[in-house]
């Protein structure tokens, strides 16, 4: 036995650390910093010198700046490959050291093999794995057979990964799993960077968190501070809501989640949904905001109630919850639709007021007045009455002649709902009344023209079917040839049969259809996400830069202005 000590090529080897590379010296040829105990077994090892450790220390390979020793190395210096067993340490610069049972290196190309129990630390990371692979040229290592990644932060594990050196990036594949004491993510692929903590999701992806679940094919997640979005198939389960959307933007620490185009948020509780092309969702106010083709969608007595405005807010918790529909506002159902400037709806007390020029159509009849109040059964949460405030005035097109108009008006109507239908409708104060009279043949038998102080209405099949006065009525039932056409109206007479609204489509107008949506960046417009965060790194290293980025960013981010992968 002797000792040989001789010079090789450094053994290349730069795995999962965030450490800079040594200088590559110009040859290849694997040598032999000491080499303990020397022998030779042609029979089993043809061409090879086989060292082993002695009792002072293990045999010690250098190769283009990493160390590496064991206790047995079979070495082929013609073919300039080496396998080490037993106790293998590799090490590179003073931090990156990695340790395993056996490893083979091939110095031509660079390429190495470490398995049985290996793991990889650099003082801030430690990965473990069964087999892990290098590749000098392309500077990656990579495991295929589970493996599992430990920082400050985060414990990853995954059936592939690669870390690309330069990159500083370590791409997870197949079965990953993130585990982190705030929140656990599960994805088919990610990349996670190491120095800003950042996580790329590509393909089904989940994060769960203490109170909130977000789904994404694709996104992204600070880990550090639990902000995030996704731009495929994504959805965020958040405060009791359910939010879908092209684009979605959460934030944790705000207490805050936003969406762009083709927007659904389901109220798991209130059973509602809000369909719009932006919308945002504060937590701790329980409210949501939507505009951009904005409707609100809640179901009432087995028929859906849509309501849509410029912009839509909903504020509350259960049971204290207000709706509100600003700017050009409208609503439909099947039997009840409606317009005005604004409507506020409150869950407390049951009341939807239609605020400043309001309209109403109950089927065919077109009610109007200052203020229109709709209140529903607390209980049964079905539709129970109607106030219509100042100058309250209702108007039918007389559907058997065609020509003319049903018409009652007075200071205030109140109306009563007997199973979703407008049975009992009074007016009071100062009341008029036209109606087309007509026999059981449907033939015209005058035009009633009547005031008097207070009318009732009974309606059957959302028409009249009598007509009751009150106190001192004075009019007549005149033929239709006595009464002019000039008095076949009542003062304040507006018909606007052009403006019912008869779908849940006609609730938007054209420029609600014509809305061009935001282009989501990431998609039409692929991002060099690894120059990002190369720059991202730099700056966060740079004091000078990191105080700067510091200081002008923003304080809410908007989902149509994110940086999408």
């Amino acid at each position: 036995m002797k000792r040989i000590s001789f010079f090789i090529l450094v053994l290349s080897f730069c795995i999962a650390t965030a450490q800079e590379e040594a200088p590559q010296t110009q040859g290849r040829q694997i040598n032999i910093v000491y080499g303990a105990n020397f022998t030779k077994n042609e029979a089993e090892y043809p061409g090879a010198s086989i060292f082993s450790k002695d009792d002072e220390r293990q045999v010690q390979f250098e190769h283009q700046g990493a160390d590496l020793w064991c206790d047995i190395a079979i070495f082929y210096s013609k073919e300039n490959r080496l396998r080490a067993v037993g106790n293998v340490r590799l090490q590179q610069g003073d931090s990156i050291e990695m340790n395993s049972a056996r490893l083979d290196w091939n110095g031509n190309t660079s390429l190495a093999k470490a398995w049985e129990n290996v793991d990889l630390s650099d003082g801030k990371m430690t990965l473990t794995t069964d087999t892990l692979y290098f590749d000098r040229e392309k500077q990656i290592s990579y495991y295929n057979s589970g493996g599992k990644v430990v920082d400050s932060v985060n414990v990853l594990t995954s059936k592939i990964g690669t870390y690309f050196t330069e990159l500083k990036k370590v791409q997870f594949k197949n079965k990953v799993h993130i585990d982190n004491p705030e929140y656990i993510i599960d994805s088919e692929q990610l990349d996670y960077y190491r120095i800003s903590k950042n996580v790329y999701m590509y393909g089904p992806s989940t994060i769960t968190g203490e109170d909130y679940k977000i789904y994404c094919e694709r996104g992204f997640y600070d880990t550090k501070v639990e902000q995030g979005y996704g731009i495929k198939n994504t959805r965020i389960d958040y405060d009791n809501k359910i939010i879908r959307g092209d684009s979605l933007y959460f934030d944790k620490a705000t207490e805050y989640a936003s969406a762009t185009n083709n927007i659904k948020i389901t109220d798991t509780i209130n059973d509602g949904v809000i369909k719009a092309h932006y919308a945002e969702v504060f937590k701790a106010k329980d409210s949501v905001f939507a505009t951009k083709r904005a409707v609100s969608i809640s179901l009432v007595q087995n028929d859906s109630l849509y309501m849509h405005g410029d912009t839509l807010m909903a504020t509350g918790k259960t049971d204290e919850r207000i709706v509100r529909a600003f700017r050009n506002a409208k609503f439909y159902k099947t039997d009840l639709s409606g317009k005005c400037d604004s409507i506020h709806f409150s869950e407390k007390t049951g009341i939807t007021q239609l605020i400043t020029n309001p309209i109403l159509w109950n089927v065919d009849n077109q009610i109007t007045g200052d203020s229109i109040h709709l209140i529903s059964d607390l209980e049964t949460e079905k539709l129970d009455s109607l106030k219509v405030l100042e100058n309250a005035f209702i108007i039918s097109l007389d559907t058997i002649s065609g020509t003319g108009y049903n018409q009652a008006k007075g200071k205030d109507l109140f109306g009563k709902f007997i199973e979703n239908e407008l049975k009992i409708i009074d007016l009071v104060k100062n009341t008029e009344v036209i109606y087309y009279v007509y026999n059981d043949d449907e033939e015209l038998v005058g035009i009633d023209k009547t005031i008097c102080s207070k009318i009732r209405l009974l309606m059957a099949n959302n028409d009249i079917e009598d007509i009751t006065f009150f106190v001192n009525p004075d009019g007549d039932i005149f033929p239709e040839k006595d009464l002019p056409v000039e008095s076949r109206k009542l003062k304040g007479f507006i018909w606007r049969g052009d403006e019912r609204i008869r779908s849940k489509d006609e609730i938007f107008d054209e420029d609600d259809n014509n809305i061009e949506l935001v282009k989501i960046r990431g998609i039409e417009n692929p991002i060099d996400i690894d120059a990002e965060e190369e720059e991202r790194s730099k700056n966060e290293n740079d004091p000078v830069n990191n105080i700067n980025s510091k200081a002008t960013k923003p304080k809410k981010t908007q989902v149509q202005k994110v940086q999408t992968p």
